[in-house]
């Protein structure tokens, strides 16, 4: 018999001074059997990162064409593409002519920082993608807060982001490896 997904329920209180966001969201994650407790929080700081009323969970690990986040607006049209890991190139560029806003959210450790030296000049010129780094110190932390129901109050200031869970604060400043380009 497979494993089913573990079940979260998150309370989010964002308030995001950078793009003068703020809101609350009740989210319902679902964690694949494979999936740890550091890249489903990863999954949820990239939420918060681009919190929208839109912006929703995909399938992700469990979904090949799928991201873990994505926005779409009310066409059905894809605004934005969230996926945290280290995806290879050909998705990448699947995504980048799929979607508006392309965003990769990685970890930066030794294996992170192999696969973007690896893949930089291939994707340099796309002018939809975003690269994102996430410390791992960060990261780690992060999935200490990891619990089945959370209630997680989020600020985001200068680029620096403090999460709050009862008395446990993490702050994260995530590094952009790569910005779009202007047109």
């Amino acid at each position: 018999m497979a494993s089913r997904a573990t079940i979260y329920k998150t309370e989010l209180q964002i308030a995001d001074i950078d793009r003068n966001y703020y809101q609350n969201h009740s989210l319902t994650i679902a964690c694949h059997p494979s999936e740890t407790d550091e890249r489903m929080m990863v999954r949820v700081l990239a939420f918060i990162l681009f919190a929208h009323e839109f912006l929703a969970f995909g399938r992700g690990i469990s979904a090949q064409d799928e991201p873990d986040l994505w926005q779409k607006d009310l066409t059905g049209a894809i605004e934005r593409w969230i996926d945290v890991g280290q995806p290879d190139e050909r998705d990448i560029r699947r995504a980048c002519g799929r979607a508006k806003q392309v965003v990769i959210v990685c970890v930066g450790n030794r294996g992170a920082d192999l696969w973007w030296s690896q893949l930089r000049d291939q994707v340099e010129r796309l002018k939809n993608l975003t690269v994102i780094s996430v410390p791992m110190a960060g990261a780690q932390a992060l999935a200490r807060l990891a619990n089945r129901t959370m209630q997680l109050q989020c600020n985001i200031q200068e680029g620096q982001v403090s999460i709050i869970s009862g008395a446990d604060v993490v702050q994260i400043e995530p590094v952009t490896l790569l910005a779009p380009t202007l047109k």
